[in-house]
């Protein structure tokens, strides 16, 4: 196909760079006398064209009258459609990237999807992933009579209406950690942030070392009460477990060789399942090599063979002993055992590392995949790791994409890459070398304004809380920096030129602040 692209000066030597080697399409460039794309209109666009009828290809020997031209892509910066150019040039014309870098992809996608003459086709693409992406997730939660099909295999089960297994997503269990120590309402928030995080199940987290069986009962049966969704209770303690069946539990965390005795029969009884650990917490065994581990988990196995299990072989935090060898033990036991549903603490991982925890928890997802396991678990108990479920839950949909796709999880419509760039954007370049260079200086200098703000975070929003006069007077709040400074000066809030530069400087790191998770306190840098 004979495709002709339009750009403006900045950008020419990206395209030429990007497209000269370039072979699926014979490739035509036409550069606007204009510096920036964004300036560039169809009707200057149709002008320029009418006025040039030979083209030259840039990745060929190849020319070309431009009646010959089978596309024309203009920049996905100008800010018209391409319509018009179509029009007047009966050519179909359509808008490419907002980046330039993004030019092959655009010509690499053409085949496979339409291009808009008003949206730009980065945005187009990145978003026909993201919907193919949520297609395959979205497509298979609603097939019942394939779910109902695929529990009928070994491998398989259901907790409450959640299915799980091989042949499932990986199912998010977000653990309400210290749930004693908070109040319904509390427990009922935490809950309903869990869920709208993604969570699949929630874990009530008791403590260790103490009896609380009524207020085991009492939780387990609030969040029961309160939300469709299925509930485990996390404690070691027999009479926990017991109260917690009495509740509802759909799912108990844990047993093990120190308490199977005390609570088998009665989780029998109930007719739910229970997560399986290779200790005895009774008399403070923990085996620590790989093949002590899966033989102590086959053997508690074997012993619960009257209810359903969930393995758990215990993944290590690194260095305590040995993260390494705890995956080794995930492994062997999965050969041992092909069909055995598998447990992994992601918690214990990420918790327990100083680095962000997405990329922590990707990486485990995908070792976590390659391993068979049905349940990602984790709590949110530090600032880091806030966000967890969150992550979880696209870790779950990555590696559930890349699995039926059989291919790497890459370029698959969903990531966790947030503080980085998975893309390329490559921006013009500007000589100024002949410029004078004016070196800035922060001089600290403040005056008083008509009204002021305390910026803060809170319920997800950012608020600018706006004094007059040393008094509150209002709040202004909104999602996006964007937002409250259009409203500031929508309002006549303020009147200096230095304190709007302020304010869009804070509020601008507020807004980051909410995307990233990180905490944010007026003045002080967020990194």
């Amino acid at each position: 196909m004979k495709i002709l692209i339009i750009t403006g000066l900045l950008a020419e030597n990206i395209i030429r760079k990007n497209l000269s080697c370039y072979d699926k399409h014979e490739l035509y460039l036409k550069v606007m006398p204009m510096p920036i794309a964004a300036f560039i209109t169809p009707k200057l666009i149709v002008y320029h064209l009418k006025q040039q009828n030979i083209l030259k290809s840039i990745n060929s020997n190849k020319t070309t009258p431009i009646d010959n031209i089978d596309m024309i892509i203009t920049p996905g910066l100008m800010q018209q459609s391409s319509d018009e150019i179509q029009k007047q040039l009966n050519i179909p014309s359509y808008k490419g990237p907002t980046n330039a870098a993004d030019i092959t992809l655009t010509l690499d996608i053409l085949d496979n999807i339409t291009l808009s003459t008003s949206k730009p086709a980065n945005i187009l693409i990145r978003n026909k992933q993201y919907e193919n992406a949520m297609d395959i997730i979205n497509n298979y939660s609603a097939d019942k009579e394939k779910i109902e099909k695929l529990l009928e295999k070994d491998s398989n089960i259901l907790i409450n209406n959640c299915p799980l297994g091989l042949d499932f997503p990986m199912r998010v269990l977000g653990e309400i950690a210290n749930a004693p120590t908070l109040t319904e309402k509390k427990l009922l928030e935490k809950a309903q942030y869990y869920i709208d995080s993604g969570a699949d199940m929630i874990d009530i987290g008791m403590h260790a070392g103490e009896n609380n069986p009524q207020m085991a009962y009492d939780m387990v049966k609030l969040i029961k009460d309160n939300y469709d969704i299925p509930v485990s209770i996390d404690t070691l303690n027999s009479n926990e477990i017991n109260m917690g069946l009495e509740a509802g539990a759909d799912l108990i965390l844990s047993v093990d060789h120190g308490n199977y005795e005390k609570v088998i029969d009665n989780i029998e009884d109930h007719g739910v399942s229970a997560v399986i650990l290779p200790t005895d917490y009774s008399r403070n065994y923990i085996p620590q090599t790989p093949i002590e581990r899966v033989k102590s988990l086959e053997k508690i196995d074997k012993l619960c063979s009257n209810i359903t299990t969930i393995a758990d072989v215990l993944l290590d935090p690194i260095n305590s002993p040995s993260l390494t060898d705890s995956i080794v033990a995930c492994s062997l036991f999965r050969k041992r055992n092909p069909t055995k549903l598998l447990f992994f603490g992601v918690g214990n991982v990420s918790e327990l590392l100083d680095a962000d925890s997405n990329g922590v928890h990707a990486l485990l997802g995908g070792i976590a995949m390659e391993l068979g396991v049905s349940i990602l678990f984790t709590p949110e108990a530090s600032l880091k790791t806030k966000g967890s479920i969150k992550e979880l839950k696209t870790t779950s949909n990555m590696m559930f994409i890349s699995k039926q796709k059989e291919t790497i999880p890459k370029n698959i419509g969903i990531n966790l890459v947030s503080l980085k760039d998975a893309y390329r954007k490559d921006d013009a370049s500007i000589e100024t070398c002949n410029l004078p260079h004016i070196d800035a200086v922060a001089d600290g200098k403040f005056t008083q304004d008509k009204g002021s703000f305390k910026i803060i975070l809170e319920d997800n929003l950012i608020k600018a809380i706006l004094y007059q006069n040393y008094e509150k007077t209002a709040v202004i709040q909104a999602k996006t920096a964007r937002a409250i400074y259009e409203e500031i000066l929508r309002r006549d809030l303020i009147s200096r030129l230095e304190h709007a530069a302020y304010l869009g400087m804070e509020l601008e790191k507020a807004e980051i602040a909410l995307k990233l998770n990180k905490q944010y306190i007026q003045d002080f840098p967020i990194f």
